[in-house]
């Protein structure tokens, strides 16, 4: 019988495990992890794990009994050394494991500041995985001074997170504005304000210089020449592929792990998925970092590991949680031109994203329907005239009829 072994054991390789029992596969399934806890959701670490409003067991994915009840051998704390290909195994230390199909679902790394200017310091943290939280924690009181660098989303959910429980927030961000890589100005605007009402500090324009302390940090020095004593430091300044196993395996590498529109990679017989994969999307590549991308794309993986021969076809969408604010993101901005603006019932407003006529995307904040209708608008690949979306008055369903 098939034998497939998948490594990484966070959304997508989850996804896709189950994905392949639910198909049918009857061969042997090897899930191998890193991490001692089985796979759990991430979004929630900086939002609800961290506030304390969400239990350990709540953030899994499936129970831990489900992997043994499909016959998933599911390997945790177990670190994947190398990958014969020409012997079509995975080397697990001394162990040999034997595969005919092998799938890549390594996920992301957060970046860290250099220890050249005290990121290997105590007290500096980052946001990606249980033990990162969980260290990061006893931190998290009333009172502390936190220096959150990196003004993205995984930066502004953490400051949300720190101001909701009383902390003294400072947040820095070298770009001149929040948001600025994945956002259009209106949405840094409404973001900062919202910040700005819960009494977070937000300097723009502003990197680090370097961290102070000795051995645990109690300070920082930022660009403009100012500093800050500080209790601990959270660092959000992005995340890169884990590409490790797949370039010492010789695998094609492009941003990501190069896989072609179905999920394979250089190699016919290794396939991959999630925030590690890149795959073909117009005229160039795309790796997209979002749970909806590992789920679909792993599920997609899994149905062509079984000879489905399907291309994989991103509806890309997003969302960020900050205070009482849902912020719901669909499609792409890259390219946009100009953004129309609408307000609907009480503090909800959405931005969508036009290039000339083609409506590219939409952040809704508090704006469910919004977020609706533009969604079902761009995975149609349709449009909606401008003056329509901006007139409060125009009922948002009408933009969906032909």
């Amino acid at each position: 019988m098939s034998k497939i072994v998948v490594i990484g054991a966070g959304q997508a390789g989850s996804s896709l495990v189950a994905k392949l029992r639910t198909l049918g596969h009857d061969g042997s399934i090897t899930l191998i992890g890193a991490e001692s806890a089985p796979p759990y959701q991430r979004p929630p670490l900086s939002k609800k794990y961290l506030l304390g409003e969400m239990e350990l067991e709540r953030l899994y994915l499936r129970p831990e009994s489900f992997y043994a009840d499909q016959g998933i051998d599911l390997r945790l704390g177990a670190t994947v050394t190398g990958i014969d290909r020409d012997a079509r195994e995975v080397i697990l230390g001394d162990e040999r494991l034997p595969y005919d199909q092998l799938a890549l679902t390594t996920g992301s790394a957060p970046r860290r500041l250099p220890a050249a200017i005290g990121g290997d310091l105590a007290g500096v943290f980052t946001v990606r995985d249980l033990a990162d939280v969980d260290a990061m924690e006893p931190m998290v009181r009333a009172g502390a001074h936190v220096l959150i660098v990196g003004g993205g989303y995984i930066g502004l959910e953490a400051a949300a997170v720190a101001a909701s429980r009383g902390l003294k927030v400072t947040l820095v961000e070298m770009s001149d504005r929040i948001l600025q890589r994945v956002a259009a100005p209106e949405t840094s605007d409404f973001f900062r304000k919202l910040h700005g009402n819960h009494g977070v500090d937000i300097r723009e324009g502003v990197g680090l210089d370097r961290l102070l302390g000795d051995g645990k940090v109690s300070g920082a020095r930022l660009s403009d020449g100012s500093e800050l004593a500080v209790d601990f430091v959270i660092v959000g300044v992005g995340i890169t592929p884990e590409t490790a196993l797949a370039e010492a395996a010789g695998l094609a590498l492009d941003n990501g792990i190069a896989a072609d529109a179905q999920g394979r990679t250089s190699d016919p017989a290794i396939w991959t998925a999630g925030d590690c994969a890149s795959f073909p999307h117009g005229a160039g590549r795309l790796r997209l970092e979002s749970v909806p991308n590992a789920i679909d794309m792993a599920e997609c993986v899994a149905e062509n590991m079984l000879g489905a021969g399907k291309d994989y076809v991103p509806q890309p969408w997003f969302w960020s949680d900050q205070y009482d604010v849902k912020l719901q993101i669909a499609g792409l901005s890259t390219g946009f031109d100009r953004i129309v603006t609408r307000h609907d019932d009480g503090d909800a407003v959405s931005f969508w994203y036009f290039k000339g006529d083609q409506l590219l995307a939409v952040d809704a904040m508090n704006a469910p329907r919004a977020y609706m209708v533009g969604k079902r608008l761009i995975d149609n690949g349709k449009t909606a005239d401008p003056a329509a979306i901006a007139d409060p008055a125009t009922e948002l369903k009408t933009l969906l009829k032909p």
